[in-house]
């Protein structure tokens, strides 16, 4: 819904006053895209043909089929890759738009929509850290922009093409803004608060894990208006597209063997973690039951402390951390959670310990882990035992999370009596 808001008030000439601003976020973008050049050329332009944008191929493909009476998810990318698209049929509705452009041309224009998703994230993530720069503040938010654009989850996001920048976007813009809208020039875009959470667990099931804190938390409007949206445009959806529909809801949703070789090490959830210990398939079950339960008992302990502080960003890092520890599957590229944990360790800068652990969590998210795990794993003279904890860095990263933010933001940040959710910079 649009209102409409209160103009900036004008200067003594009439006009607004803006100072050296424009010129400070003119070069942010120019670092961003100094930045990430090296990563658009090696994914976008020097990529092997058959390993281009592969998921984003299964979202187009997903699109096609929907326009062209395909079965939504029987069809499988081409060799060989062999993807079959995995989703609710909602985000086959999505992208049939993805569909009707040249494939190359929506490579492109996907990957541009993911640094731009990037760029509203960090706005909301760091924002008391932006607001701090004052006039400076967008040279400081590309400065942001382009440190994270290095981290393994983002590169993998943009190697595959893939759609966790719409979901983190959706779930931090609800939860950071939802209370008060965006600023659309004279205009203000409002949305119950909680809507566009839903509509990300409509688009990928791992969102759910907000409805979850909602009722942990009792903020049972935001609960209620979750649930309505996402039942809403899936209800709209089966009116679209029913035996799609039919087909994820009765079947394909079922089947976690479409997504993959789970014990993997592009895997980095608890299950993943316990599939490579190889024990029995009874074992595996209850250890991995154990392990995810008492990640979830922690993590929405953890979302639930930062809720009450009012640390918003700190409330949805939260949650994301809970996502990628009980999850079946959680790849490299959903990670990309890591972005908000910083924002959520950094605040407004003013605590040396906190920027210690922002800096140090930014570093070891460089690192592609599982991948030099993995390679450690094939070397004779590397202990399995030692090759095994790397293969596992980035799930090491998120249990470290947990306990650096209860440690460090939580227990030296008084209860507030109501929860602030205007905190964050522009996006």
């Amino acid at each position: 819904m649009l209102t409409q808001g209160t103009a900036e008030p004008a200067g003594p000439t009439g006009a607004r006053p803006r100072g050296r601003s424009g010129l400070w976020r003119a070069l942010g973008v120019l670092v961003v895209l100094a930045a990430v050049a090296p990563i658009v050329h090696r994914y976008l332009v020097a990529y092997p043909d058959d390993q281009w944008q592969v998921d984003l191929e299964v979202y187009r493909e997903a699109g096609r089929s929907l326009l062209i009476g395909r079965p939504v998810y029987l069809f499988q990318t081409e060799v060989p890759q062999l993807l079959p698209f995995t989703y609710p049929t909602f985000s086959a509705v999505l992208s049939i738009p993805l569909a009707l452009l040249p494939w190359t041309v929506a490579g492109w224009v996907w990957t541009g929509f993911q640094l731009l998703l990037l760029h509203a994230i960090v706005g909301l993530a760091f924002g008391p850290l932006l607001a701090r720069a004052g006039r400076w503040s967008g040279l400081a938010h590309g400065l942001v922009v382009a440190a994270c654009v290095w981290i393994s989850p983002v590169g993998e996001n943009i190697r595959f093409g893939q759609v966790n920048a719409v979901l983190v976007t959706l779930c931090l813009l609800d939860l950071v803004k939802g209370a008060d809208g965006v600023r659309l020039g004279r205009f203000t875009l409002r949305w119950p608060r909680g809507a566009l959470v839903g509509i990300a667990v409509a688009i990928k099931l791992t969102p759910g894990v907000f409805l979850v804190h909602f009722a942990v938390t009792k903020q049972w409007r935001e609960l209620r208006n979750a649930v309505l949206a996402a039942v809403g445009v899936t209800v709209a959806t089966f009116a679209v597209a029913p035996e799609g529909s039919l087909e994820f809801w009765t079947s394909a949703l079922l089947n976690s063997d479409r997504l993959g070789p789970n014990a993997g090490s592009s895997n980095q959830s608890l299950r993943g973690f316990v599939l490579r210990l190889y024990l029995s398939d009874g074992a595996t079950t209850a250890l991995w039951g154990v392990l995810a339960l008492a990640a979830a008992v922690a993590g929405f302990a953890l979302a639930r402390a930062l809720h009450r502080r009012g640390d918003v960003v700190g409330e949805v890092a939260a949650c994301g951390l809970v996502a990628l520890l009980v999850s079946p599957v959680s790849w490299l590229h959903h990670y990309l959670w890591g972005v908000v944990v910083l924002g959520a360790l950094v605040g407004d800068a003013r605590v040396r310990a906190r920027v210690v652990a922002a800096v140090a969590g930014l570093l070891l998210l460089w690192v592609a882990w599982p991948w030099w795990g993995a390679n450690l794993l094939a070397e004779r003279s590397v202990p399995t035992v030692l090759a095994r904890v790397v293969q596992n860095g980035d799930l090491w990263w998120a249990c470290a999370a947990v306990v650096v933010l209860w440690r460090l933001v939580v227990r030296h940040t008084p209860v507030q009596s109501r929860v602030v959710t205007n905190q964050s910079h522009s996006v």
